[in-house]
Order: structure tokens, then C-alpha cells, then sequence
């Protein structure tokens, strides 16, 4: 195998907790920004297709004006929601690790296959790391082995900065592997340090 990057068996339980309160972080934001600006977003493009009817002097520019306002708004959703999805995509608590990675990843080759119910937070590590390697990678594998859960990300040009997928990797207790056009992340299972 390539170089080793990181091997945080001794990793303290401090930055365990710092990385699981992050990840509680971003739950709270997601859910903010669907409860906020989100809403707001989607009550201004009710109120400007509304607008659009009742204009009645210059109906030709005041509606083509009106239409580019909505598609602006509508591109801000979308961002918004994006955003959102980013920081804890629905998903992944709704769904699993497997729907989340492919609703992030199109385009891309996933398969997750892990015999048992992950846990919540590993599965968030997994899947923030995965996403930090997601710009051009081909493909994202995910399954379970002896030594925990192991995820190898095919990409042929290796990101330059590789911090935040270490710290996570390693805030578990994990290790971190850079070869050639593959970087693999190994993440034991609690109980099996």
C-alpha cells in the first residue's frame, strides 16, 4: 500500500468529542437554514409569482422583470438546499450512508456495502470525508472489513490538502492511506481498536 498519512490509534478523546460536536453543529444549521431562509426563500417566489399577475401598468417589462426575480430566487433555493445538504444531508439519517453518497456524488460510481446498521456518527465521518474527496473521483467504495469500516476513493489528481479527512479519520481512531490516484480511509468499529 502508499504512504501512510495518518495513524491516530492514540488519538485523545477530546478531538473525538470536538469532531462529534461539529457534526452536531451542522444538524443544528441544517435544520435552521430549512427552518429560515429556506421558508423565506420559498414565501418570496409565491409572492413574486403573485406580484406577476397583479401587474397591470407596463405588463410587458414589469413581467419579464418579475420572471427574472423568480429564477433568482429560485437559483438561491437551490443553493440554499445544496447547502444545506452539505453541511448533514437529510439522507443520510433518513436513509443511510448509501442514498446520501449518491444523491452527492452523481456522476460518480458508489457502492457502499457494510453487513451491519453503521453508527450515526461514523457514518457522518465517512460520509464528510468522502465528500471532501468527491471533486473528481470516479468512484467511492465503502465496506466493512476486520479492522472497521474502510472507504476508498478513486481520484486521479489527489487533493493538495488533506487535513479535514485526516483529523476525522483520525479523530476515530482510524488511518489514512495516499496512493497513486486512491486514497483509502480505514475507521475501526467501536470496540475493535
Amino acid at each position: 500500500m502508499g504512504e501512510t498519512v495518518a495513524d491516530g490509534a492514540g488519538m485523545s478523546k477530546l478531538a473525538r468529542r470536538l469532531v462529534l460536536a461539529a457534526d452536531a453543529d451542522r444538524r443544528t444549521l441544517e435544520r435552521e437554514l430549512h427552518d429560515g431562509l429556506q421558508q423565506d426563500l420559498v414565501a418570496l417566489v409565491v409572492n413574486l409569482q403573485l406580484a406577476r399577475r397583479l401587474a397591470e401598468t407596463d405588463p410587458q417589462s414589469t413581467c419579464a422583470l418579475l420572471d427574472d426575480t423568480r429564477r433568482d430566487a429560485q437559483a438561491a433555493l437551490d443553493a440554499t438546499r445544496a447547502l444545506a445538504r452539505q453541511i448533514c444531508p437529510p439522507l443520510l439519517d433518513a436513509a443511510g450512508l448509501r442514498a446520501a453518497l449518491r444523491a452527492a456524488a452523481p456522476g460518480t460510481r458508489v457502492d457502499v456495502a457494510l453487513g451491519g446498521q453503521c453508527p450515526e456518527e461514523l457514518a457522518a465521518c465517512v460520509y464528510f470525508c468522502c465528500l471532501e474527496l468527491l471533486p473528481g473521483a470516479s468512484s467511492i467504495a465503502v465496506r466493512e472489513e476486520r479492522e472497521g469500516v474502510v472507504f476508498d476513493v478513486v481520484t486521479p489528481a489527489s487533493p493538495t490538502d488533506l487535513t479535514r479527512v485526516e483529523d476525522r479519520v483520525e479523530a476515530f481512531g482510524g488511518r489514512l492511506m495516499i496512493e497513486q490516484g486512491r486514497i483509502t480511509g480505514v475507521i475501526p468499529l467501536a470496540g475493535r481498536r
